[in-house]
C-alpha cells in the first residue's frame, strides 16, 4: 500500500508541478507580449490623434497663406477660430515681429504674451533655420516654441513664404485648453468608440479633458506628449480592465483551473487508494475466510470421521460410551450443517437471491423456542442460559427461520467470546412501538474502535481470544443483512472485559411475502 500510495502521489505531483512551473514561467513572457501588442495599439491611436492635430493646424496655415493679402479676412479667421488667440507674422532673418492679428478673447494683460514672442523667436534661431530648410525642400513643417505655460498658450511657428521666398514666418498663439476641448475632443470620441478612454493633461498632470467628458484622476497606462502642444500630454486607458488586469485574470483563471485539476486528481487518487486498499483488505479477509472455513469444516469432519471409525471397528463395548459417541457425531454433524447453511445463506444474501417469507408472529414464541433448543447444549458447556420475555409483545411480520438464524448466530458469538463469566441472556421488549430482541453476554467485550467494523463481511476482531476461537467472519454480517431485510437495525453496547449486548430492533412495518 505504501508503494501504491507513493505512485499515486507522484501521479498528482508531477503533472500539477509541471503545469504550475510552466504557468509561472510563461506569465512574464505572456505579460510582455500582451503589453507590447497593447502598447503598439495605443501608440497607433495616439498617433492618429496627433496626426489629426497636425492636419488641423496645416489647414489653418493654408487659410493664412491664402488670406495673407486680406487683413480683414485674416482678422475674421482669428476671431472665428475659438482655439486660435493670435497670429503673429515676423521677418527673417531679422526675426522681428512684423504684424499681429489678435482675437477679441485675449485680454490686455494677456497681450504680454506677445512681448515674449519676440524674445522666444530670437532664442530659437536654430529651430527657425531648420524650418527654412524644410521650406526650401518644398515641405512645410510646424515647430512648437517653449511658451508661457502659466498663461496656457502654445506657440507654433512655420514658414508661410513660398518655397523660393524665405523672408516671412508665422507664429500661431494657440489656446491649449480650447484646442483640446473644441478641436480634439470630437475626434477623440470618434476614435475611442467606448472601448478606450483618452485623457488630455497638462505638464503639471492636471486634468484637461477626456473622451467621456468626465474628470479622470486614475492611473494612465500609456501616454505621450502632444506633437504641436508640448505642454500637454495625451494618454489612453483601456475601459474595464488594464493590461495588468488582463494578464492577472488570465493567470488567475489558469491557476484556478490547475487547482480544480489538482483537487479532481486528489479526490481521484484518494478514491483509487481507498478502493485499492479496500480491495486488498477484502482479498486478505477472503483469504482468511477460506482458511477459517477450511478449519471450521475440518474440525467437525475429523471428529465425525474419528468417532464413526471407532464405532465401525467395534472398539467401544460400553453402551453408554457408544451413546456418547453417537451424540458427539450428531452434534458435529449439526455444527457442520450450520456452517454450510451459513455460507450458503450468506452467498444467497450477497447475490440478492435469498427469499424471505414473512408471517404474523409473536417474537416471544421464536425466542422461547430457541431457548428450549439450546438450553441443554449451553448448560453442558457450563453456561447460565436465561430468558426475559416481555408480556406485552405485539405480533409483527417476520421470517421465522431467518430471524432465528440471526439470533442463533448472536448466541453462538456470545458463547465463543465468553471467558470466565459464562452467562447468556435472551431478552425481548417494546421500545417506541418497535419490538426488540437482546442477546446479552458477560464475555470479553469489544473495543470501541472495533464496534463499527464487526458487521463487515469476513471481518474478525484482531485481539482478545480471536486466535483461540473458531469462526468464519460472516456470522455478524449475516445477522445485519437479515435484520435489514426486516427493515430493522442492530445496535451494540459493549465494553472490554464487561461483555456485550446486541439488540435487534424490528419496527411494526407491513412486509409483503
Amino acid at each position: 500500500m505504501k508503494k501504491i500510495g507513493f505512485i499515486l502521489i507522484l501521479i498528482i505531483i508531477l503533472p500539477v508541478a509541471f503545469l504550475i512551473f510552466n504557468e509561472i514561467g510563461k506569465l512574464n513572457e505572456t505579460e510582455e507580449v500582451l503589453e507590447e501588442t497593447y502598447n503598439n495599439q495605443l501608440e497607433a491611436i495616439l498617433f492618429s490623434v496627433n496626426q489629426y492635430s497636425d492636419d488641423i493646424v496645416n489647414s489653418w496655415a493654408n487659410k493664412i497663406v491664402e488670406s495673407r493679402d486680406d487683413e480683414l479676412l485674416l482678422q475674421q479667421f482669428v476671431r472665428d477660430n475659438l482655439a486660435l488667440e493670435a497670429v503673429v507674422f515676423f521677418k527673417y532673418p531679422e526675426n522681428k515681429i512684423n504684424e499681429v492679428f489678435v482675437s477679441d478673447r485675449i485680454t490686455q494683460f494677456e497681450k504680454t504674451v506677445l512681448n515674449k514672442i519676440d524674445s522666444l523667436i530670437n532664442e530659437n534661431k536654430t529651430t527657425i533655420e531648420r524650418l527654412i530648410e524644410y521650406r526650401k525642400s518644398g515641405y512645410r513643417k510646424f515647430e512648437p516654441l517653449n511658451s508661457a505655460n502659466e498663461l496656457n498658450y502654445s506657440l507654433l511657428i512655420f514658414s508661410a513664404a513660398a518655397p523660393d521666398e524665405f523672408n516671412e514666418l508665422v507664429c500661431f498663439v494657440i489656446n491649449s485648453e480650447s484646442f483640446a476641448k473644441k478641436i480634439l475632443l470630437p475626434r477623440i470620441q470618434q476614435i475611442t468608440q467606448n472601448k478606450f478612454l483618452i485623457i488630455v493633461k497638462d505638464n503639471q498632470n492636471q486634468f484637461v479633458v477626456s473622451s467621456d467628458n468626465k474628470t479622470f484622476d486614475g492611473n494612465i497606462e500609456y501616454e505621450k506628449p502632444m506633437w504641436l502642444i508640448p505642454n500637454y500630454k495625451i494618454g489612453i486607458v483601456l475601459l474595464g480592465e488594464t493590461i495588468q488586469d488582463l494578464v492577472r485574470e488570465r493567470a488567475t483563471n489558469n491557476l484556478i483551473l490547475i487547482t480544480v485539476l489538482l483537487l479532481i486528481l486528489l479526490f481521484a487518487v484518494i478514491f483509487v487508494f481507498r478502493a485499492v486498499k479496500k480491495e486488498l483488505e477484502l482479498a486478505q479477509l477472503k483469504a482468511d475466510f477460506v482458511s477459517n472455513v477450511s478449519h471450521e469444516l475440518r474440525t467437525p469432519l475429523a471428529l465425525i470421521s474419528m468417532f464413526a471409525e471407532t464405532l465401525e471397528l467395534e472398539r467401544v463395548k460400553n453402551d453408554e460410551k457408544k451413546k456418547e459417541y453417537y451424540s458427539i457425531i450428531s452434534q458435529e454433524a449439526n455444527r457442520l450443517g450450520r456452517i454450510v447453511n451459513s455460507i450458503l445463506n450468506f452467498a444467497k444474501m450477497e447475490a440478492g437471491k435469498r427469499k424471505f417469507t414473512f408471517e404474523q408472529k409473536n417474537i416471544n414464541e421464536v425466542v422461547d423456542n430457541i431457548h428450549q433448543t439450546y438450553s441443554y447444549h449451553l448448560q453442558n458447556k457450563g453456561f447460565k442460559f436465561e430468558k426475559e420475555l416481555s408480556s406485552n409483545i405485539p405480533e409483527i411480520k417476520i421470517d421465522t427461520e431467518a430471524l432465528s438464524e440471526a439470533i442463533i448466530n448472536l448466541i453462538d458469538n456470545a458463547v465463543k467470546y465468553s471467558d470466565n463469566r459464562k452467562e447468556v441472556i435472551l431478552k425481548t421488549g417494546v421500545n417506541n412501538n418497535s419490538v426488540f430482541i437482546e442477546v446479552i453476554d458477560k464475555g470479553i467485550g469489544i473495543a470501541a474502535e472495533e464496534q463499527k467494523k464487526i458487521f463487515d463481511k469476513f471481518y474478525r476482531v484482531s485481539s482478545g481470544l480471536i486466535h483461540n476461537v473458531k469462526g468464519t467472519g460472516i456470522g455478524l454480517s449475516l445477522v445485519k443483512q437479515i435484520v435489514e431485510a426486516h427493515k430493522g437495525r442492530i445496535e451494540l453496547k459493549s465494553n472490554p472485559g464487561e461483555g456485550s449486548t446486541f439488540r435487534i430492533i424490528i419496527p411494526p412495518i407491513e412486509f409483503s411475502s
